[in-house]
């Protein structure tokens, strides 16, 4: 491995250790996590390399998971680090998150089963500050049609409005639903007021004849399942 010189610009490198080019002559898979993180930042900042910062930051982040969510304040160890490189590696985790849920949409998975869900939703939500609200509408073969958010609170709680999620399940023709939120707590058992909305937004979709599948509470690698509990109405 390379031992770090932070007067040493990457320019100065062989042009096969450089990330860039690197990348394009054996592909994305070949690169280290610095070295992809190096491609994003582009350049270095004062005595030290684009790789050398990436190291840094990945030494005090862990994973790229841990840089999502993230506070600016946590950033400011980075000097010369600007906004405009903090918003490129900012919009890298967010595609990286979405991925999986364009993924899902792309081949209209059906779904069986909360995890199903969860399996795509858990790696966008476990990690929010604040409690979001997100609602998969299905056809009437359980193929998803659309995942949308319903509402977005405050630490403590997200308030969606039963007659817009309902309104937007007619407007998709969608013949079922399923809601799932987060709990930044990280714990998964339902509130009271969790309980109360479950069984008023179930009871509303079947005057619509809309089915209300299950409602999903994700936590930090955990999730509690209205359904798989037998607590819907």
């Amino acid at each position: 491995m390379r031992s770090e010189n932070k007067e040493v610009s990457i320019k100065s490198w062989p042009a096969d250790d450089r990330p860039r080019e690197k990348l394009l002559k054996r592909g994305a898979a070949a690169l280290s996590n610095s070295e992809l993180l190096a491609i994003l930042l582009r350049t270095g900042v004062a005595g030290e390399s684009a790789v050398g910062l990436a190291r840094r930051m990945l030494e005090k982040f862990g994973t790229f998971r841990n840089m999502s969510h993230t506070d600016p304040r946590d950033w400011r160890e980075f000097k010369g680090l600007g906004p405009a490189k903090l918003a490129q590696i900012q919009a890298a985790l967010e595609i990286g998150r979405r991925f999986r849920e364009d993924e899902a949409l792309s081949v209209r998975h059906k779904i069986a089963c909360a995890g199903d869900v969860v399996g795509f939703l858990m790696p966008q939500m476990r990690d929010l500050k604040t409690e979001a609200f997100r609602v998969v509408y299905l056809n009437s073969n359980n193929r998803i049609l659309a995942v949308e958010d319903a509402a977005k609170g405050t630490v403590n709680m997200a308030m969606p409005i039963v007659r817009e999620i309902l309104h937007a399940a007619l407007q998709k023709y969608a013949a079922a639903l399923i809601c799932v939120h987060n709990h930044p707590s990280a714990n998964t058992t339902p509130s009271p007021e969790d309980k109360k909305f479950t069984s008023e937004l179930a009871a509303a979709g079947k005057l619509l004849g809309i089915r209300v599948l299950d409602h999903i509470i994700v936590g930090d690698g955990s999730y509690f399942s209205f359904a798989d509990e037998g607590l819907m109405p």
